[in-house]
C-alpha cells in the first residue's frame, strides 16, 4: 500500500475521545462520574497542596536527612590557561576583579580557579584563590609567577567587641599638683578624734 495524501492516518492510539462523566449509566461512568465513593475527593473544588498525605506524616519528613552544608565552602567560577593566553598581554597582572571585568568569569563568592588546558608562553602574574598543579606548572614554566589570594568579600570588617570593662586613661597632672586630689578618709577621721578630744 502506497502512502498518499489521502491514505494518510494517525497512529493507532494517538487519537483519543474526551471522557464525558455524568452522562448516565450506559456511559461507563455512571452514578459517581469516576470519582469513587462519598468523601472530600468527591466533591467539586477539591484540591490538595503537593506532598500532603491527609494528616499523615508525609514521606519528605519520614526519611533522614543526609548530608551536611559546609559553611566555608563556596563555588568557584573557572578559567583555562588558552583563555588567559587569547584575552590578556604579554606579562599582565591577573586578579579575579580583573576578570570579571572583562567578561571572562562570573562572579561567584568561592572565588576563580586556574585550569590547565591549553598551553601559555607569556609571562602571566596569577593572583587567584585556587589552582591545579598543571596550571601552576605551565605558568612558572613560561616565566610568570602564581600567587594564592583570599577571595574579598564586600563587607565591612567589625572590630571585635572589648572582653573586660573599658580602661580609660588618666589625663596628665599638672606640674606640683598633689598626686592624690581626692581627699583622704583617713584624714577625716582623725579630724574628728581630734575635735571630741577637745
Amino acid at each position: 500500500m502506497t502512502i498518499e495524501l489521502h491514505t494518510l492516518k494517525s497512529a493507532p492510539g494517538a487519537r483519543k475521545n474526551r471522557k464525558r462523566v455524568g452522562r448516565g449509566q450506559g456511559s461507563g461512568t455512571g452514578k459517581t462520574s469516576g470519582r469513587g465513593a462519598k468523601g472530600q475527593k468527591a466533591r467539586s473544588g477539591y484540591s490538595s497542596k503537593p506532598g500532603y498525605e491527609g494528616g499523615q506524616m508525609p514521606i519528605h519528613r519520614r526519611l533522614p536527612k543526609r548530608g551536611f552544608h559546609h559553611e566555608n565552602r563556596h563555588p568557584m567560577a573557572a578559567v583555562n590557561l588558552d583563555v588567559l593566553e587569547e584575552r590578556f598581554a604579554d606579562g599582565g597582572d591577573i586578579t579575579a576583579e580583573i576578570l570579571q571585568e572583562k567578561g571572562v568569569v562570573k562572579f561567584e563568592r568561592g572565588g576563580v580557579k586556574l585550569l590547565g588546558r591549553g598551553e601559555v608562553t607569556k609571562p602571566f602574574n596569577v593572583k587567584l584563590q585556587a589552582a591545579s598543579a598543571a596550571a601552576i606548572e605551565k605558568i612558572e614554566k613560561a616565566g610568570g609567577s602564581f600567587t594564592l589570594t583570599p577571595m574579598v568579600e564586600n563587607t565591612e570588617a567589625v572590630a571585635p567587641a572589648a572582653s573586660g570593662p573599658a580602661v580609660v586613661d588618666a589625663p596628665p597632672k599638672a606640674d606640683g599638683a598633689a598626686e592624690n586630689d581626692t581627699p583622704d578618709a583617713t584624714s577625716d577621721d582623725n579630724a574628728d578624734e581630734t575635735q571630741e578630744e577637745e
